[in-house]
């Protein structure tokens, strides 16, 4: 058990910005509103999974929708006790803990503001190990939680309640209302108990996140950063470049679109391309895959490592195009069939970032060499 005060917002915001994989929604205004929550009702218990009772009753809160949207539409502060007092109404009993449904920008800032508020402790542990965009890809589906009850509220006041057939019933009804209110909400759902949590959830995502804001915050001051920040961090080079086009477009309640880079130092006259979904889900440099989902492709700015989301993908600027392994659950067959390439329409088998890139080294080594 630890507190998170206003010192550890700042890493942790930008950890989980680079987890987020270019989606989960921009963490600046996030951290704003975590900040001030803290100011104002004190630090927040931090709860290791097993410091968990079993008996507890637990749910992951977090915003939903087009990240761009998050931006201009933001929240009020009404969202958090509206959630959740609706839960506990339907439940007929008093929640004892938050935790974190993915491990994204704004998503995981989103928690912390909402346990400050509430005076409630936040587990350290989410349902993504990541950021995807589908309300019903996460491990608590893999390991059979519903999403019943899935409670949803707006900057306005309205607020839903929804008990669906099945958790890919929750993602159709749930985005068109997300849709209906503007293109962004808050939502609480997936109750369960601690004992239930301790196996549907990656564990330790908040500290893994102030470690990677650490690695990031720090890296500039190195004598190699990039060397120091790709060691740290455990990320795959794949690629530096400009951004020559940026395609996009906000339908269905997601972002969709694709990034065009142009390589600079060792490589240039190579171009890469990277495909999103609110996150990152394709990469390729030169026409060769270089990463898909469920693995975490990340562009970050090429001299400071911060990394950028698709929001903020704009011409001209330059970014390394790195990837981290996804957490082992997704690899798994029905991790594959909840959050694989093929469930984005990409008509591509996934295959482990390690081979991917081993080959991506093996042609640049070849190529260097017929030079």
């Amino acid at each position: 058990m630890r507190k998170i005060g206003i010192e550890d917002i700042d890493d942790i915001a930008l950890g989980s910005s680079l987890l987020g994989s270019g989606g989960g929604g921009d963490p600046y205004m996030g951290r704003l509103e975590a900040i001030a929550a803290i100011k104002e009702h004190g630090p927040v218990t931090l709860l290791d999974v097993d410091e968990v009772p079993d008996e507890w009753t637990v749910a992951p809160i977090c915003g939903v929708g087009a990240p761009s949207v998050s931006l201009e539409k933001g929240t009020n502060g009404i969202e958090y006790p509206k959630v959740r007092a609706m839960m506990e109404r339907m439940l007929g009993k008093k929640l004892d803990a938050f935790l974190l449904s993915e491990a994204g920008g704004m998503n995981s800032m989103v928690p912390i503001s909402a346990a400050a508020r509430a005076g409630m402790p936040l587990i350290n542990a989410d349902g993504m190990g990541r950021a995807f965009p589908g309300i019903q890809q996460d491990t608590f589906s893999l390991n059979g939680v519903s999403t019943n009850p899935f409670v949803i509220a707006d900057e306005k006041g309205n607020c839903t309640v929804l008990y669906t057939i099945n958790n890919d019933w929750t993602e159709e009804i749930g985005r068109e209302i997300t849709s209906a209110s503007g293109g962004q909400v808050t939502t609480l759902a997936s109750p369960m108990t601690g004992k239930k949590m301790k196996t549907s959830v990656v564990v330790g995502t908040v500290d893994y996140a102030q470690k990677l804001g650490r690695i990031i915050r720090t890296a500039s001051n190195q004598d190699n950063p990039e060397e120091y920040f790709l060691r740290e961090s455990g990320a795959y080079r794949f690629f530096k470049g400009k951004i020559a086009d940026v395609l996009r477009e906000t339908r269905e309640g997601f972002n969709f679109g694709k990034a065009v880079l142009e390589g600079i130092g060792e490589d240039k006259g190579s171009q890469a391309v990277v495909e999103f979904q609110n996150e990152n889900i394709y990469a390729e440099v030169d026409g060769v895959i270089a990463a898909t989902v469920p693995d975490l492709i990340c562009m970050v700015d090429s001299a400071t490592f911060v990394p950028v989301t698709t929001e903020n993908l704009k011409y001209g600027k330059r970014v390394l195009v790195v990837a981290l392994p996804c957490d082992p659950a997704w690899r798994t067959p029905g991790g594959l069939e909840l959050a694989g390439p093929r469930w984005f329409g990409l008509d591509v088998d996934y295959r482990p970032l390690e081979e991917c890139y081993a080959e991506h080294m093996a042609r640049k080594a070849a190529q260097k060499k017929e030079a």
